[in-house]
């Protein structure tokens, strides 16, 4: 398989747990996004959306969106239930990721951290700021009586949520006010075959 990918990218490194954690063998494939290597029309024609990550499959066949290749890539493995409720409550947690956790986390990271030197708006850095620390509130709540996100398990909900919130420091966010958050964060990297964010070699 090859992953066309950004090493910052909270996104790609989603998929670059999960593998490493499968102990899947890939070819990690890097495109700058911030020199518009996802724009070309060869990459265009991997991905119309211009987006990373992007895996390509043994058969050619491409997968974009990293919570999809998540869910490709935990099928039939210990990362996804294989009872309904909790499968559901899996994408439960993915949907709220993508919709009400990396709209503003990962932005505001990639504002302050990722794409260093362009000017940000005050209201619209605020309101990225406002929007993530209503998810890390959520996400407080609901590790209260919990150790992972679904079924007392360590899941792809849990890799996926992991992406953007162990670097939300990045994003001028701060942790100190959410104690079972840390806690989490470090019971996910003490899991087996952990790698960091901007690791490039796998075994």
């Amino acid at each position: 398989m090859k992953l066309y990918d950004y090493l910052p990218s909270g996104n790609g490194y989603k998929v670059r747990l999960l593998l490493a954690q499968l102990g899947r063998r890939f070819t990690l494939i890097e495109k700058d996004i911030a020199k518009g290597e996802t724009r070309t029309p060869e990459f265009l024609a991997i991905n119309p959306n211009g987006r990373i990550p992007v895996l390509e499959l043994d058969d050619g066949r491409h997968l974009s969106e990293s919570d999809a290749i998540l869910f490709y890539l935990a099928e039939g493995t210990p990362f996804l239930p294989e009872e309904r409720f909790a499968r559901a409550d899996v994408l439960r947690w993915m949907f709220f990721e993508q919709y009400s956790h990396e709209p503003y986390i990962a932005v505001a990271r990639a504002w302050l951290h990722v794409f260093t030197g362009r000017p940000v708006e005050p209201d619209r850095l605020r309101e990225k700021m406002e929007g993530g620390y209503r998810a890390l509130d959520v996400m407080e709540r609901h590790l209260a009586a919990r150790r992972f996100f679904v079924d007392e398990r360590y899941t792809i909900a849990d890799i996926a949520l992991y992406a953007y919130t162990h670097v939300a420091h990045e994003g001028d966010f701060h942790l100190g006010r959410y104690p079972n958050v840390r806690t989490w964060l470090a019971r996910v990297a003490s899991q087996p075959g952990y790698v960091p964010i901007t690791q490039r070699e796998f075994d």
